[in-house]
């Protein structure tokens, strides 16, 4: 009986316009938002706008389809829909209110943006590219291209870290580490001129050196902190690697020494002078 009086709200000829309207929209959605993301790999930079736009998209396709569906398949006349209406949705809270949670904090997520498609976002253990936010999770592309899917509602209780907050490029911190007692001087403007020279800064913000000397095992060292800034968060290690191949290079050739240096030519002299004692 109650089977019957639920099928009496259900218009059976809306059903091949609804199943053509959620088949028509996913197969659009999915080819524009193909086509917005090959777009943004063309022109990198304008790839977290265009990113962003595919997530505002699909978001809004979302919701039109399902009131499309809603709409063509339910008879919305009777107060007694709405009272099976409100039966239903009691049901389906208990029975998904993980699930509706997620949704809800997609669309928080949305609108108080702590952090967008194609930022570079630390959350718990993890690192990398957030590459999708949508209904339900968000999708985290790490540094080892492993991807993680983590739910939206993750993101309200625990804190998240954004390296870019919506631009382009980012910081990058590179640390040198000196042997005590070297020309940091000289190893500073080594290190300047590497990180300025190099192929993948942004000189439209600063390049700092931060200088400080550190307890790192049983010895002092001096520690020579670059920080810069990568035209693009995605080469951010890339970055890191060319920084730190060319100041090792310049430092050896300039005679500067690391602590592993000092410390090898240390045994190497005492070694010498026991085998003069002996």
């Amino acid at each position: 009986m109650e089977n019957t009086s639920l099928l009496r709200f259900i218009d059976v000829e809306g059903l091949p316009l609804a199943v053509g309207l959620l088949i028509v929209g996913l197969i659009g959605l999915r080819v524009t938002t193909g086509w917005l993301d090959r777009l943004g790999e063309r022109f990198s930079d304008r790839r977290l706008l265009l990113k962003q736009m595919s997530a505002l998209l699909r978001f809004a396709v979302y919701f039109l389809l399902f009131l499309g569906t809603v709409t063509s398949v339910l008879v919305l006349e009777s107060e007694a829909l709405l009272a099976v209406a409100g039966s239903i949705g009691v049901a389906f809270g208990f029975a998904f209110k993980d699930l509706l949670a997620s949704l809800m904090a997609g669309v928080i997520l949305l609108f108080d943006r702590p952090f967008q498609v194609g930022d570079r976002v630390a959350f718990g253990p993890y690192y990398g590219e957030i590459t999708e936010i949508g209904l339900r999770s968000v999708k985290l592309q790490t540094l080892d291209d492993s991807q993680v899917t983590i739910p939206n509602s993750n993101f309200l209780s625990d804190a998240v870290s954004s390296a870019n907050a919506g631009a382009l490029d980012c910081m990058v911190v590179v640390p040198i580490y000196l042997a005590a007692g070297e020309d940091f001087v000289a190893a500073r403007a080594l290190i300047e001129e590497a990180a300025m020279t190099s192929a993948y800064v942004y000189l439209e913000k600063p390049v700092v050196t931060l200088i400080s000397d550190e307890f790192l095992g049983e010895r002092f060292v001096t520690v020579v902190r670059l920080k810069a800034y990568v035209i693009d968060a995605r080469f951010e290690k890339t970055f890191a690697s060319d920084i730190t191949e060319r100041v090792k290079l310049a430092l050896r050739t300039a005679g500067i020494r690391s602590p592993d240096q000092q410390y090898r030519d240390l045994e190497l002299n005492l070694g010498r002078e026991q085998a003069i004692a002996t």
